[in-house]
């Protein structure tokens, strides 16, 4: 089953930041940037989204990355602002400052979006920063496990399976990238100051960050009940759209990113948990994005599952726990977190049996050892 085709696929990142301005306080001034496709704003007009183009290799991506932070970097600096990168938001005054991202023209309908999510759940909320990994398997390699003559349901069945399993164990990638324990009382209260160690190693990932007031549960049998499943939450107000779904894991469709184009098949599977490292120059390491893959990779072999409700509520209970500083009394099932997670890494070595994977599950091995949060507690936001 391990071969050349299995390792092809289609990379993509997404990394927001926050602008701050030369006192490294929350920049206020309009997104400075021509708005394209690879460089925008996601909920307000001071955070810049970085969108790599889709590349063949985590080595690529990681270098289109490192062009669009260059090139942004390069003009910021010459209205004295730079990025801040931290998944946690700098200081600021108070939460007035917060503007929404200003889209006109034929986004209009983006800032009305965003009015809307600010009723729910206001603007604090959307001032933290991740990095979202974007993924496909190579066509060829999905053909060569699949003789039938309905490729394209095969498909999105094959995204959906791998979909639960990645859901199930999403909390591992965030315990191996958690990287935000600290924040500023600004984060709490208008005119609040002072930085703050916080109980949490990622506090975006928390019971504090990105979840709805509810937790959704979705059906697998196939993708319409999938689309139709989130499609009853917006039908009930639940849910404003489909990108309103805040869960670690999605599915995206073909063309434009709105579930009708669910109708044209899924596109490829984004794993949304990723922490800004501030110890990497780009945010992120290099070799946990070649785990990410070798992670994935891994997953989609395993058996399908009946993904039930209680599993999903369980799934999402796990996710927040593993955001957590102090691992002592969190368990997956009947087995502490960090033996669970490294009894897995010790399974994809295995399933793998190649040098430079056991290169890399050694190197998130160590951080099991000597946590990424613990070093980054010593630095000075």
């Amino acid at each position: 089953m391990i071969n050349e085709l299995f390792y092809k696929g289609s990379f993509g990142l997404e990394r927001e930041t926050m602008r701050v301005d030369r006192r490294k306080r929350l920049a206020v001034t309009p997104h400075p940037f021509e708005e394209s496709r690879n460089i925008t704003r996601d909920f307000c007009e001071s955070q810049t989204e970085l969108i790599t183009p889709v590349c063949s290799s985590v080595h690529e991506v990681m270098k289109e990355l490192e062009k669009l932070d260059k090139k942004v970097r390069t003009e910021l600096d010459m209205i004295g602002e730079d990025l801040w990168l931290y998944s946690n938001p700098p200081i600021f005054e108070k939460e007035a400052d917060i503007n929404l991202a200003d889209f006109k023209g034929n986004n209009h309908d983006k800032k009305l979006y965003r009015e809307q999510l600010e009723k729910r759940y206001g603007k604090r909320l959307m001032l933290f920063s991740g990095i979202h990994f974007n993924f496909s398997f190579d066509d060829e390699y999905l053909k060569s496990l699949y003789d039938g003559d309905d490729f394209p349901s095969w498909r999105d069945s094959f995204y959906l399976k791998l979909y639960k399993q990645l859901s199930i164990y999403s909390w591992l990638p965030l315990l191996l990238t958690a990287a935000s324990p600290i924040y500023d009382r600004s984060l709490d209260k208008d005119g609040a100051s002072g930085k703050v160690m916080s109980k949490y190693s990622s506090m975006r990932n928390s019971e504090r960050g990105y979840w709805n007031e509810f937790v959704p549960i979705l059906r697998f049998e196939s993708l319409s009940a999938f689309t139709e499943s989130i499609k009853e939450y917006i039908n009930k107000g639940m849910l404003l759209t489909a990108s309103e779904l805040y869960l670690p894991i999605r599915l995206k469709p073909k063309g434009e990113n709105n579930i009708d184009n669910f109708k044209n098949g899924i596109s490829h599977i984004e794993l949304r948990m990723f922490d800004i490292d501030p110890m990497q120059p780009l945010g992120i390491d290099e070799m946990d994005l070649e785990f990410t893959h070798f992670f994935i990779m891994y997953l989609s072999l395993r058996k399908d599952i009946r993904y039930t409700q209680e599993m999903q509520e369980q799934a999402v209970e796990d996710h927040k726990n593993a955001a957590l500083y102090d691992l002592t009394d969190v368990y997956i099932g009947d087995e502490s977190i960090l033996a669970k997670a490294e009894q897995i890494l010790d399974d994809i070595s295995g399933f793998f049996g190649d040098d430079r994977v056991s290169e890399v599950i050694e190197h998130e091995k160590r951080k099991l050892k000597n946590r990424i949060c613990e070093r980054i507690s010593q630095l000075k936001m």
